[in-house]
């Protein structure tokens, strides 16, 4: 599994300039009016991750395959979006798929792109989208209430513990702050998650710069990332028209490019390596003759259930795994040389799987 991100903010901030750019693709069309973007437009890519072409030549492998991840690119936002203004319904359907929130902010000037609101104020855009999404929220949670309340009357359990976390989220969500900073127990996440609150989802904030900032950011990104900071959230400084100039290179011109403008890596890179660790995601990999392929998994994720993402048959018949760290893998040159160093090791039913593990499962059948 790889994961998937809605891009969301509001029209004209160049979510879908980064859409294409991200994708490689002209799938959505970018322009410079509201709603250009109507039904979201979806992108599939690679994660990029040096470590597969490493471990394809030393395992000799046919093929690399990497994770995926999914972009959605969904229709700009506007004030009254939560009671149906715009495109609002759509967007706040479409939002509901996600893993995760990429909001684009506009974080530049140019007099001849406009904007909704005629002036750059990227905290006021970004209070504006959770203000719609958080009144989404409530109306969603309130018009449940009676019903769980007469349940709750009648002693089910579990009406009784729905409406404690709707309470709690209703509580917040009154007081302008998201449901995302609801107070649970471990025990009591699947339950929230299944509520499927807007302000649930964990938010990488992308801020939309100039080219001449895309290294260092800027007055307006800066006050983006404090505002991330102060809410647990992520804050990555991107230039779309970087990233969409970079996306028209051949791949082997493209690290001269970057280095022309200061930067080490893309955008996108950027952009996977902060929404992993929103997610607490870690990879994990398999190699073989035929193919080096990266598998996306929670941490904390332990070795049956890492198994079970390549194939339910291998969680529910799991014996036992091999396991060599990646970079014990690559230092002994391979699958081979890690064995004979003592660097693989048989794992069992508790082990918790590592970031860059290469594994093999053993499973009954």
């Amino acid at each position: 599994m790889g994961f998937k991100c809605g891009i969301v903010g509001l029209p004209n901030v160049g979510k879908s300039t980064l859409f294409n750019a991200l994708t490689e693709t002209a799938a959505a069309q970018a322009a410079n009016y509201p709603f250009c973007t109507i039904e979201p437009n979806v992108g599939e890519i690679g994660v990029p991750d040096l470590r597969l072409q490493k471990l394809a030549v030393l395992a000799k492998s046919e093929q690399i395959v990497p994770t995926r991840i999914l972009f959605l690119d969904i229709a700009g936002l506007v004030k009254g979006a939560s009671k149906g203004d715009g495109l609002g319904n759509q967007f706040l359907a479409n939002i509901r798929e996600v893993d995760a929130i990429i909001h684009v902010v506009r974080c530049f000037e140019d007099t001849d792109i406009t904007h909704v609101e005629d002036k750059i104020d990227p905290i006021a855009d970004i209070e504006t989208i959770e203000t719609e999404l958080m009144l989404a929220d409530l109306d969603s949670l309130e018009k449940r209430v009676d019903t769980l309340e007469k349940k709750a009357k009648g002693n089910d359990k579990e009406a009784k513990e729905t409406l404690s976390l709707i309470n709690r989220a209703l509580a917040l969500l009154r007081e302008g702050k998201p449901a995302r900073f609801v107070e649970r127990k471990p025990e009591e996440e699947d339950l929230f998650h299944s509520l499927g609150l807007l302000t649930s989802m964990p938010v990488l904030y992308a801020c939309n710069v100039d080219e001449a900032s895309a290294a260092t950011g800027n007055d307006f990104s800066r006050k983006v990332e404090e505002r991330a900071k102060q809410e647990g959230a992520v804050a990555v400084v991107i230039s779309a028209k970087i990233e969409s100039e970079i996306a028209m290179l051949p791949s082997g011109e493209r690290a001269d490019y970057l280095a022309a403008v200061g930067l080490k890596e893309t955008g996108l890179d950027r952009l996977v390596r902060a929404g992993y660790a929103l997610l607490h995601l870690v990879t994990y990999f398999t190699a073989g003759p035929k193919e080096t392929r990266a598998w996306t998994i929670t941490q904390g994720t332990k070795a049956p259930k890492a198994a079970g993402v390549i194939h339910s048959d291998f969680e529910r018949g799991f014996i036992r795994v091999e396991t060599i760290g990646y970079n014990d893998y690559v230092a002994a040159g391979g699958e081979v040389g890690a064995r004979e160093a003592g660097k693989m090791r048989l794992e069992g039913k508790d082990y918790v799987v590592a970031d860059g593990d290469v594994m093999h499962f053993r499973f009954a059948t």
